[in-house]
């Protein structure tokens, strides 16, 4: 099955927002049809942000005022919000800019326009009229696929995308006369005019351009519509031309239909994904619901577009973010709140939608008051009692803050968005969960989907689409249809490949390719030193560190390769700062070649404090080794991974494989996303410098975040290939690149 990845950042909101005056920030948008908060457990100690509940039976005795109270969660009776506007757009004209938030953007009809980049408005086609032919590199008659190994009938987690005839996708531009600056009411009205218009089944309009597979008749198309105001407006439809096949606007709408689909399979959005709360999994014992759902994405592959298709679990928390404040009782409560929640995704319980906490709001509660957009003023407890039917119980806890990325403020969103904590669910595990082997066994238990059970899943999706009228009369009125199997091919089953060791040592990889038994007995390939080892631990682990560190090296001499003994370098306790301050002594002092640090635990922030100390600051290797692996029943296959992982870390390689081309250059390259500073990313390249693939040239660099693929590739390439000749005395023959 294909995986997939996807991320979401959004910049930092800055703090000391005014209450009143002018426009500040907005609270999170109205709530999706049908989502109702689950009642509150029975309240539980509230440390420091709270008093104890007083029965209501008995008078409460005298004490300091209340902070915050754990709330009943509210029912509301009404919603109407971003989750469930899956056509995109603008709120009605005259609505209050809270109400606004809720739009959805970038999921409907106004997600072509958005990524049509310079010139994309006023008939889309402007400012890129030029097109060049495509190139064709491939040889006539030439065969890409091998011949050699097994065949084998295989199936994909693929759907085909059937075309009725000859297909084809028509840009038209829409002129308003007079003009209409509001693309909300500008979408009304069209919609009026494509009514009486016969012989278009389907047809996708972003307020600008129009995009659909039949011609209108005449061309171009006039028509005069009223307003609500009576005013006359002359709406002009002309053609502009063609969209040729495989271009990017084709697989933007076969990507908005199918999502469409998918919400009139009552399927609920959160965040970019279709889950089904319907069939939710409750796990009553952790406070967890797991919702499946699909992943779903169209893509040109070859001659066909595909849908790929997988089964998607959404992990949903039943206690909401008030819950987590009220457990907060250290002696700086607020600090550990803000620790706990920036960062982290909620969903708020009126439209499912995700929101990326980026701070908390101290000084701003549901009391406070923010501008409606004809200037008056309202409270956040009155928004919610008016608008939502939510009544808000405690009125004195802080706000979270989310600050929208540039495209949502692009697309109608406000800058900064204001979220009421009982009014948020938490969503993921915490690192603490993620450690609880019992929790993540009860998971797996569900979301651990063999083969054929998963291909029953997808199965069982393609009927469910077909069941609901909505949805298949969604995808027939474009012309189009799914496959209602899965895509079947034949694949080859390679032969075993030779695994090349030390002293020209060859053995078979196996059928599971699986060579662990032969490695652990026989020389790795390449050997590098550590001439000076040293070893960071808790004063209190040391035993169990110097009884791993003789394993590892009755490992490492099974490889045929010896690290010497190592220097233990205790520390009191397992803070960050004692870590930092005892690799900083030994590398000023002595210079270490391989450092080896014992934790407790897997804390991130410890990790990454010593990760950037060593190989940001100090340039030395490093191997973080959990305390539980220093005693566990399989110590020797740990230790033995272990070895393996220091030798690569220093220059050594565990093995290699034959490789039949000579002067073979592969590279990989890929972006990462800085989650502190929202608007940098990062790109990285390898590349190999050897036959064996055993040596390698990296390149590192900031672009922006709109450069996924970034100028810095080119440059990158080229001093690899320089690299190359340096030692090679020629350029690459051949090149083979992953992204």
């Amino acid at each position: 099955m294909e995986p997939r990845g996807r991320s979401r950042a959004r910049g930092r909101a800055r703090a000391g927002q005014p209450l009143t005056g002018p426009p500040g920030p907005r609270p999170g948008p109205p709530m999706a049809p049908g989502a109702v908060p689950p009642q509150q457990q029975a309240p539980g100690p509230q440390g420091p942000w709270a008093r104890p509940a007083v029965p209501q039976q008995q008078a409460p005795q005298p004490q300091p005022p209340a902070h915050w109270v754990r709330p009943q969660m509210p029912t509301p009776a009404v919603s109407a919000g971003r989750g469930s506007r899956l056509g995109g757009g603008d709120a009605p004209e005259g609505a209050p800019v809270a109400e606004q938030v809720g739009g959805l953007h970038g999921a409907g009809e106004g997600a072509l326009a958005q990524d049509r980049g310079r010139g994309g408005g006023n008939g889309g086609v402007r400012g890129r009229t030029i097109r060049h032919e495509i190139m064709h590199t491939r040889p006539p008659n030439f065969n890409k696929q091998g011949s050699s190994g097994t065949p084998i009938q295989l199936i994909a987690n693929y759907f085909t995308l059937l075309q009725a005839g000859k297909w084809g996708l028509n840009q038209y531009r829409v002129d308003f006369n007079p003009d209409i600056d509001h693309t909300g009411r500008r979408k009304g009205m069209f919609r009026n005019l494509m009514q009486g218009v016969q012989g278009v089944t389907g047809y996708l309009f972003d307020g600008t351009v129009m995009y659909t597979p039949q011609r209108l008749n005449p061309d171009p198309l006039e028509r005069v519509v009223e307003t609500e105001a009576g005013e006359q407006v002359r709406i002009t439809v002309r053609l502009v031309g063609d969209v040729a096949w495989g271009d990017h606007h084709y697989i933007q709408l076969f990507n908005i239909i199918i999502r469409k689909c998918l919400a009139f399979m009552q399927l609920q959005m959160v965040g970019r994904d279709y889950f089904d709360p319907n069939s939710k999994i409750a796990i009553p014992e952790y406070k967890l619901e797991l919702w499946p759902g699909y992943y779903t994405s169209m893509r040109q592959h070859e001659q066909n577009i595909l849908m790929n298709a997988d089964v998607a679990f959404k992990v949903m928390r039943t206690d909401n973010v008030y819950d987590m404040l009220l457990e907060c009782r250290s002696g700086n409560p607020r600090a550990e709140f803000q620790s706990k929640i920036i960062g982290s995704v909620v969903l708020t319980y009126y439209n499912n939608k995700t929101y990326r906490i980026d701070d908390v709001e101290f000084g701003i509660t549901p009391e406070s008051t923010f501008p409606m957009r004809d200037g008056t003023q309202i409270s956040f407890i009155e928004y919610y009692r008016t608008k939502q039917n939510i009544n808000i119980q405690v009125r004195s806890q802080p706000m979270l803050v989310s600050r929208s990325s540039q495209r949502e403020i692009r697309a109608g969103m406000p800058e900064t968005v204001l979220l009421v904590p009982e009014l948020c669910k938490l969503t993921g595990l915490t690192d603490r969960q993620r450690e609880n082997f019992q929790l993540m066994r009860a998971m797996a238990d569900h979301t651990r989907i063999g083969p054929t059970k998963r291909m029953e899943k997808l199965n069982e999706f393609s009927m469910r689409m077909r069941r609901s009228p909505e949805a298949l009369a969604e995808v027939r009125k474009w012309d189009l249809d799914l496959a209602d199997r899965l895509v079947r091919f034949q694949g080859r089953v390679l032969p075993q490949e030779t695994i090349v060791g030390g002293n020209n040592a060859k053995y078979p990889a196996g059928p599971q390719a699986d060579w662990t038994r032969e490695l652990r007995a026989l020389p790795m390939f390449v050997a590098g030193q550590i001439p000076r080892f040293a070893v960071v631990c808790p004063v209190k682990l040391k035993g169990a560190c110097q009884d791993f560190v003789q394993c590892l090296q009755k490992s490492a001499r099974g490889m045929r390769w010896d690290i010497g003994a190592p220097r233990i370098f205790d520390i009191n306790d397992d803070r960050s700062h004692s870590y930092l301050e005892c690799i900083e002594n030994l590398i000023s002092k002595n210079n270490p070649s391989m450092i080896m640090c014992v934790v407790p635990n897997n804390s991130a922030d410890r990790y990454s404090a010593i990760k950037k100390k060593c190989c940001v600051d100090r340039g030395v290797p490093t191997q973080v080794i959990l305390a539980k692996n220093l005693t566990s029943k399989g110590v020797m296959s740990i230790a033995t991974k272990v070895a393996i992982q220091l030798n690569c870390k220093v220059g050594g390689a565990p093995w290699t494989v034959m490789m039949p081309l000579t002067h073979l250059m592969i590279v990989g390259y890929d972006v990462c996303r800085d989650t502190v500073n929202k608007g940098k990313s990062f790109a990285a390249m390898v590349a190999s410098m050897d036959k064996q693939m055993t040596r390698f040239f990296n390149s590192v660099a900031e672009h922006k975040m709109d450069e996924e693929l970034s100028e810095n590739f080119a440059s990158f390439l080229l001093l690899a290939c320089h690299k190359y000749k340096e030692i090679h005395g020629q350029f690459p023959d051949s090149y083979s690149t992953g992204f």
